[in-house]
């Protein structure tokens, strides 16, 4: 009995904070065309090659490893003492849970920088595209777009 309340505290403590964590982090841009994210297939030429900063944007909202870490944190919390006491024992593994995997999930993503593309499609509509690397493309170069990636046609 006392693992079923304790496991109803944990669950709850995570609804609460998936309440807090539904945004979600966007890449900033610079240019004011319009853009078409569809995933539209065809030619076109890069019009701009912007060096966009990670760090701290991956990791601003609530992931799988901030709940994963809070249910187990909570588990183990529970484990611990009685009464008012193991209730906030319980807290507190959530708690501490949830930073840890938090923390672990934001350091699998990486806080590298990443290469935002602007094209021009051959349509007349403007395609922004985020990759990892530059692959050395240059401002002008014709290129294809396809499955949301830049390749030389």
């Amino acid at each position: 009995m006392k693992l079923l309340n304790g496991l109803r505290v944990v669950l709850g403590l995570v609804a609460i904070s998936l309440l807090g964590g539904c945004a979600s982090p966007g890449y900033p841009t610079s240019t004011s065309y319009p853009t078409n994210t569809t995933g539209y297939a065809g030619y076109g030429v890069i019009q701009s090659i912007e060096l966009v900063k990670q760090s701290g944007t991956a990791s601003s909202g609530i992931g799988v490893g901030t709940i994963a870490g809070g249910v187990v944190g909570g588990i183990l919390g529970n484990q611990v003492g009685s009464g008012t006491g193991q209730t906030a024992a319980t807290i507190g593994g959530v708690a501490a849970g949830a930073y840890l995997g938090h923390q672990l999930e934001k350091n699998q993503q990486g806080s590298g920088d990443v290469y935002q593309f602007t094209v021009r499609m051959d349509n007349g509509s403007y395609q922004t595209l985020t990759q990892s690397t530059s692959d050395n493309f240059q401002v002008g170069e014709r290129v294809r777009v396809q499955n949301g990636t830049l390749m030389r046609p």
